[in-house]
C-alpha cells in the first residue's frame, strides 16, 4: 500500500506544500524526508513514512526547519544512523531536537549526550496542528483504522477490510447510510457516517492555497 500527498498530509498533519518542500534537499544539507515508494509523479508514500512525517509536523511545532535539518543531518551524517526516520524517538522543548533514548537524549543541534528527557510524546497519538485537530494514527475516527497489514495501510472500516472511501463514494452519490449495509453487510450506519466524515478530512487538505509561510516549515 502507499499513500499519495494528500492522504499522507491527512494522516500527518502536514501541509501539501509542506511535503513538497520537506522532499528537497537544501543548500549544504539533506532533504527531511524522501518518500520510500515514489520520488516523481505520483509521488508516494509509505506507512514508515507517515509515521515519520507525523514526528516531523511535532517537531515543527517547537523547532525551527533550520535546527530539523540540522538535527538530521547530525544523525545521519555524524551518528550515522541509517535507519528509516520513523525508527527514531525524536523530541524537541523550544530550544533543541534530542533523539531519544531510554532515561536519556542526545542533543543534536547542540551535539550534547546524556540530557534527560522527562517525558515524551507518542506521534500516533492526536494532537493540535495550527488549530487543526490530527486524528490518531491507528484510528483516525471511531470506526475507521489503520492497520498495514490490513490492505497494506489503507484507512478501513474497523473489523473490516471495506476502504473508508468506497463507503464515503456511496454517500456522496445519495445512498443513505441506513443502506450500506445493503453494499457492504458488515458496515453499520454510524461507521458509514464515520467514513464519510474522515473522507471530508482527507479532502480538507487538497486546498491549492496554502500560506506561503507554510511552504518555509
Amino acid at each position: 500500500m502507499s499513500y499519495g500527498p494528500k492522504l499522507a498530509a491527512a494522516l500527518s498533519g502536514a501541509t501539501l506544500r509542506q511535503l513538497a518542500h520537506w522532499r528537497k534537499a537544501a543548500p549544504g544539507r539533506g532533504a527531511v524526508l524522501v518518500p520510500e515508494i515514489s520520488t516523481v509523479r505520483p509521488v508516494l508514500y509509505s506507512f514508515r513514512d507517515v509515521v515519520a512525517l507525523r514526528t516531523c509536523v511535532k517537531l515543527r511545532s517547537d523547532a525551527s526547519l533550520q535546527k530539523i535539518r540540522r538535527a538530521l543531518d547530525t544523525l545521519r551524517e555524524e551518528l550515522r544512523e541509517r535507519d528509516h526516520l520513523s525508527e527514531y524517538r525524536l523530541a524537541a522543548d523550544g530550544s533543541s531536537i534530542y533523539l531519544v533514548a531510554p532515561e536519556q537524549a542526545v542533543d543534536l543541534v547542540r551535539r550534547k549526550a546524556n540530557i534527560v528527557i522527562h517525558q515524551m510524546v507518542d506521534v500516533l497519538r492526536p494532537f493540535y496542528r495550527d488549530g487543526r485537530h490530527i486524528p490518531d494514527l491507528l484510528q483516525p475516527r471511531d470506526h475507521v483504522t489503520v492497520d498495514p497489514a490490513v490492505r497494506g495501510g489503507v484507512p478501513v472500516i474497523e473489523g473490516t477490510r471495506v476502504p473508508y472511501d468506497e463507503v464515503a463514494a456511496l454517500l456522496r452519490d445519495g445512498v443513505p447510510a441506513e443502506r450500506i449495509s445493503d453494499y457492504y453487510p458488515s458496515v453499520t450506519a454510524t461507521a458509514a457516517r464515520d467514513a464519510a466524515d474522515f473522507a471530508d478530512y482527507v479532502d480538507s487538505y487538497e486546498s491549492p492555497r496554502e500560506p506561503r509561510e507554510a511552504a518555509a516549515g
